[in-house]
């Protein structure tokens, strides 16, 4: 059914009165706002103070709103972290893992680099070696104490030659093949090293006793000079081992001598050093038929 064309509200003339203030009151605020328009834009300082006014009474709704929306916002990361929190700590334990791995890789790159500078001074302060070798190999389950050596004859590695480390000796090559040499560690019951006491030169033999340590046997018997803590270096008797050569620390007297613990540890070492024999190493002694000995005798008479 089409609306009656007389839109009046009804015979009242309450109800037409209220109509008509209404809209009074809507032009009344439609000019208002347009006269408000016009004079901020002309002159925006001139509003300041119903701007302000009308900020102040708006103040308390909007923070509320504002500090609804950062509750919602908060409860939203927590859902979604709470779904994602699984995949993100998987993440982070196998970045863990990692540095872990990566951090025992450098800790032994760095303790490579030590050993690795420790034998180049070595090899500066006492000369060229015949070779630098690896142990790639010894008796760990036998009673014997040999290891083996990367090279052999090609590298000119010959039997009687000492084997050390940066720390002290370890040894003598007791066998050489074309590539590989077996040595004869100083703990093994046959090794017999003569050593002297660094600080005054006393006279012994370090032997070994199978164990890992060395027993020291005085070369003079009666008192027993040597203390706990003394220092043994190679005597250089029998012209195999160069003297001064680190040996071994006295831990423990004896009757006649004393027990040592070895300097030089086959297992720690990634790479010794081959040296010549000290007989070998060092000039010849001046014979009578050498040039130099000729030459200081006095000629004959014609």
């Amino acid at each position: 059914m089409a609306p009656p064309s007389n839109r009046r509200p009804g015979f009242s003339r309450r109800a037409q009165y209220s109509t008509f203030v209404a809209y009074l009151i809507a032009a009344a605020g439609a000019v208002l706002g347009a006269i408000f328009l016009v004079v901020s834009h002309r002159n925006d300082g001139a509003m300041a103070g119903p701007r302000s006014a009308a900020s102040d009474l708006t103040a308390a709704p909007a923070t509320a709103a504002a500090a609804t929306r950062a509750a919602g916002a908060s409860w939203l990361d927590s859902l979604s972290g709470y779904f994602v929190s699984g995949s993100e700590t998987a993440r982070l334990r196998k970045e863990v893992d990692l540095a872990r791995v990566q951090r025992v890789e450098a800790l032994a790159l760095r303790e490579e680099n030590q050993r690795l500078k420790a034998l180049l001074q070595l090899i500066e302060s006492d000369g060229k070696p015949v070779a630098v070798a690896r142990l790639i190999g010894s008796t760990h389950s036998s009673t014997r104490r040999f290891a083996t050596l990367s090279v052999g004859t090609t590298s000119g590695v010959r039997q009687g030659m000492p084997v050390r480390t940066p720390h002290g000796l370890i040894g003598r090559v007791l066998e050489v093949g074309a590539r590989t040499g077996r040595v004869l560690l100083i703990t093994d019951n046959e090794s017999i090293v003569p050593v002297r006491r660094s600080t005054d030169g006393v006279a012994a033999f370090a032997i070994g006793r199978g164990d890992g340590l060395l027993q020291i046997r005085l070369v003079n018997l009666g008192v027993n000079p040597l203390k706990v803590g003394d220092a043994l270096v190679t005597s250089g008797s029998g012209g195999l081992y160069r003297p001064g050569v680190a040996m071994a620390i006295v831990t423990k007297l004896t009757a006649d001598g004393a027990v040592a613990q070895p300097l030089g540890n086959p297992d720690a070492a990634e790479l010794v050093i081959v040296e010549p024999e000290w007989a070998a190493a060092a000039p010849a002694a001046a014979t009578d038929d050498s040039p130099q000995v000729r030459a200081q005798q006095p000629q004959d008479a014609p």
